[in-house]
């Protein structure tokens, strides 16, 4: 064979082995990438912020922030069927309204219950607990409160004929919701109104309706001057918040579970309250509420 032209193959092959190893990196780089959902009010919005960033912080992994998806079911549906990677939920929410379980007043136990349950039937796993029990609230006007002399939910039973209540449509459909807190506790509003979230925290503050359910890490508890009344026959479950991420995918990113685990226990009730606030109240972007909190930690 002529020298030339077999010089020419040797370097045609080279230059093809190069372009093709270069290509599988790229591949390989762009490829490496995870969906983190959330549901649909803020304190959910923060919270895929604080774990994309955390993410893309310290790993190569690119994330794909996917917040405001909808309901429980909607986003719990879409990591069971691969649609979403990472999600935060809260055990009660897990146990009750995913599980069907019965209501565990320990929330030891119904972490554990939750986490294995979910392992076994789902292929997804609860890391360690965030630090913080976003259990629902049923909230009044303090004025309000005072007035009338309630501190329980039980003190509702012979005023609820008067008065309104104000709910997200999803606590009226869940299990551990509405229908069931009646049974419970033996009341009966005058008028139920389905609500966004935000919405109904402007409609308890501008007196459009006399009881609300809330979320007791948001930030408008307090501002708006709400009460939250006392749970005394501890109808509510623990809302202990954790990081769920499905099987398949801590096998492929193995250095993930460390990295996500790397804030268990840091997020108090204040401090969710606090990081709330900022983004309900104070109007700053969730992205750089998340950022500014995994540094001001040294997390990141």
């Amino acid at each position: 064979m002529d020298i030339r032209k077999l010089r020419k193959k040797l370097v045609l092959g080279a230059v093809m082995l190069i372009l093709s190893i270069s290509l599988a990196a790229c591949g390989s780089s762009s490829s490496k990438k995870i969906v983190v959902g959330g549901k649909d009010f803020t304190e959910q919005d923060i919270l895929v912020n604080i774990v994309s960033e955390l993410i893309e912080a310290k790993t190569d992994i690119k994330v794909d922030r996917k917040p405001y998806l909808g309901g429980s079911s909607v986003v719990t549906s879409s990591l069971q069927s691969g649609d979403v990677d990472i999600m935060v939920d809260y055990t009660g929410t897990g146990l009750v309204s995913v599980l069907k379980e019965e209501v565990i007043a320990d929330a030891d136990e119904a972490y554990r219950v939750v986490k294995e349950r979910y392992d076994n039937d789902f292929g997804i796993k609860w890391l360690e607990p965030l630090g913080f029990n976003n259990t629902f609230a049923i909230t009044m006007r303090k004025e309000m409160a005072d007035e009338i002399g309630i501190e329980t939910i039980s003190q509702l039973k012979d005023h609820a004929k008067d008065l309104s209540f104000a709910s997200t449509q999803e606590f009226l459909e869940r299990e551990d919701g509405y229908d069931s807190m009646k049974e419970i506790y033996g009341i009966e509003f005058k008028d139920v109104k389905a609500m966004d979230p935000g919405l109904a925290y402007t409609a308890i503050k501008e007196e459009q309706v006399d009881i609300s359910v809330s979320f007791a890490t948001d930030g408008r508890i307090p501002a708006f001057g709400l009460k939250i009344l006392e749970d005394d026959k501890n109808f509510f479950p623990p809302y202990d918040a954790a990081i769920l991420v499905r099987n398949d995918i801590l096998e492929e990113y193995s250095e993930l579970e460390d990295v996500l685990n790397s804030i268990a226990g840091k997020l108090t009730d204040e401090e969710m309250a606090k990081l709330n606030a900022q983004v309900d109240l104070e109007k700053k972007d969730s992205k750089q509420v998340a950022k500014q909190w995994l540094v001001e930690k040294g997390i990141i």
